[in-house]
């Protein structure tokens, strides 16, 4: 799957071979900005059509959550997507349980930003903590297997915190930070589906815990329970609205009392190294090339600017190594340990049982019937 391959990046963003399956045209365009430029023009901000749809969608969220104390719930980890969606959400006048899902890695910042966020606007807020012996031992489990998909217990734990508190609380709707204006690009053999419990439980199987009792997964048949049983819904806030990032940073900083933590996803000290450091470095994929793409197809960053960001490295050798030693011991291994286990030879998540045929089949067949636009826009999250 890592096989280097004739080095090739596309003249529109900064996209290239070290997505393996990278498609260029004649122009030299690649299938990740072609396709992203094409989806643009019917799911981000369109000015008034935007705004009424917004309206309508909210109109649709108070509606169900008439009977209930809350609207909806929404999550929240302290970042620029989630904090400014918060913003959104209240200003619209939705009644919000924010919820952050604690995996026992936030950064102190990002502690700050929710508490100081949340206090600002009003919003009630609940910490939703996983059990940290058990979840240490799957994200060690997901180190070992030596994957790049290290990250998916966390992308699993996040909607299964949030679906099992909306459920208790009876609320329809769950919103979220995630928008196609900075995450429209992802190679898809970047990240496989979160949703794959048969991966999880076989990664967890080979290099442990062997039983999982408390881990809020959110497979497909969760997902369905949640969709259909419950009638819980998922809604995208910031595809309706115009979103410049840096602008937006701007914004908390200076209204809400907001603190920068440096780069995204940086709320998390493990998924900051994750991106920063072990993906580029033994996988060599660097978050920011999809991240810089989607921000250029969007008009808000230049090629140029994408570009001199890319010379710099993705982590600081100056604290690379206090970064590594703070991660060990909190796992409790050795930083030889920790080592190592970086230093092993990559694989796929194809090299686990898995359900990927499966997954496939059934979300490729919900699109078809539902024919998903803007609310579920993201086939990342969807699949």
């Amino acid at each position: 799957m890592w096989q280097k391959r004739e080095y090739q990046q596309c003249v529109r963003c900064i996209m290239d071979t070290s997505d393996p399956e990278i498609r260029f045209d004649s122009e030299g365009h690649c299938n990740h900005c072609t396709a992203y430029l094409a989806k643009i023009k019917d799911i981000t901000y369109q000015g008034e059509k935007s705004d009424k749809e917004l309206e309508e969608a909210v109109e649709r969220v108070k509606e169900a959550g008439k009977n209930s104390e809350y609207d909806c719930v929404m999550g929240i980890s302290g970042g620029v997507d989630s904090c400014y969606m918060a913003y959104i959400a209240q200003r619209m006048g939705l009644r919000i349980l924010a919820v952050h899902m604690d995996n026992g890695w936030n950064s102190e910042e990002a502690v700050k930003n929710i508490k100081t966020v949340c206090t600002k606007l009003g919003i009630d807020y609940q910490s939703y903590v996983l059990d940290w012996e058990e979840f240490k031992q799957i994200q060690l489990a997901f180190l070992r297997a030596s994957i790049i998909e290290m990250e998916i217990p966390t992308d699993v734990a996040i909607p299964g915190a949030l679906h099992r508190v909306a459920a208790e609380h009876n609320v329809k709707y769950v919103i979220s930070g995630s928008n196609l204006a900075t995450e429209g690009v992802m190679p898809r053999c970047w990240f496989y589906y979160p949703k794959d419990s048969k991966l999880v439980r076989s990664i967890c199987k080979q290099f442990g815990p062997k039983k999982i009792k408390s881990f809020p997964f959110f497979d497909y048949p969760h997902e369905m329970f949640f969709k259909f049983v419950k009638g819980i819904r998922m809604l995208y806030p910031l595809n309706y609205v115009s979103y410049d990032k840096e602008e937006v940073k701007q914004f908390l900083i200076d209204e809400l009392g907001w603190i920068d933590y440096g780069g995204k996803h940086h709320e998390s000290k493990y998924t900051k190294i994750v991106l920063n450091y072990i993906q580029p470095v033994k996988f060599g994929v660097d978050y920011r090339r999809a991240v810089c793409s989607s921000q250029i197809c969007m008009g808000v960053k230049t090629r140029e600017e994408a570009l001199e960001e890319m010379k710099t490295l993705p982590y600081n050798p100056d604290i690379i190594e206090q970064e590594k030693e703070y991660v060990a011991r909190k796992f409790g291994i050795t930083l030889q340990e920790f080592n190592e286990i970086l230093d092993s030879p990559p694989k796929s998540y194809r090299d686990y049982p898995n359900n990927e045929k499966l997954l496939k089949f059934i979300y490729g067949s919900y699109r078809k019937v539902f024919n998903q636009t803007r609310s579920v826009a993201f086939a990342s999250y969807e699949s």
